[in-house]
């Protein structure tokens, strides 16, 4: 962590991971900043890069996405070409939520949505299995989300496992 962050720059990056659409207001009576403070401080973080952007998180299942898939890939070949092939394939593929290069027994973890046992097998069947750079695929349908991603750890440095910027 940069040594740049105090701890209301924390308590402000933990409120927009809350809630993105925070006014500066709104912020403000959260962190105890007057609203002007806080507009130069969220400025300046996301010129620094600390806040890469804001979006909205939707509804896998509303949008019809119902089978979330774990998918494991081993490459044909370990060489940079091969790896590069495969991540072009994979950064096309809007069902592919998250990509994650391994070390250990597979190279890859996928995180994909589809809308169910048909389009998934038709992704593993028609798309990952015949590319050239996939020797190996593995998949794990999801049956219980136990946890999802709902921002960073934020804390000062030093505090301990589970403390925030308070």
């Amino acid at each position: 962590m940069d040594e740049q962050l105090d701890k209301l720059d924390l308590r402000l990056l933990q409120e927009l991971q809350k809630d993105g659409r925070l006014t500066n207001n709104e912020l403000g009576e959260r962190i105890a900043l007057s609203p002007s403070q806080c507009s130069r401080r969220r400025t300046r973080l996301e010129t620094e890069g600390y806040i890469r952007s804001y979006r909205a998180y939707l509804d896998r299942e509303k949008l019809g996405l119902d089978m979330l898939v774990v998918i494991s890939v081993t490459l044909a070949t370990h060489n940079r070409d091969n790896a590069q092939r495969f991540s072009q394939l994979i950064n096309g593929l809007p069902e592919v939520l998250e990509a994650y290069a391994l070390t250990g027994e597979m190279d890859y973890h996928l995180k994909v949505a589809t809308r169910g046992l048909a389009d998934l097998s038709k992704f593993v069947n028609d798309v990952l299995l015949p590319h050239e750079s996939v020797q190996h695929v593995k998949t794990s349908i999801v049956l219980d989300t136990l946890k999802t991603f709902e921002g960073f750890p934020v804390r000062m440095p030093g505090s301990g496992h589970g403390d925030s910027a308070r």
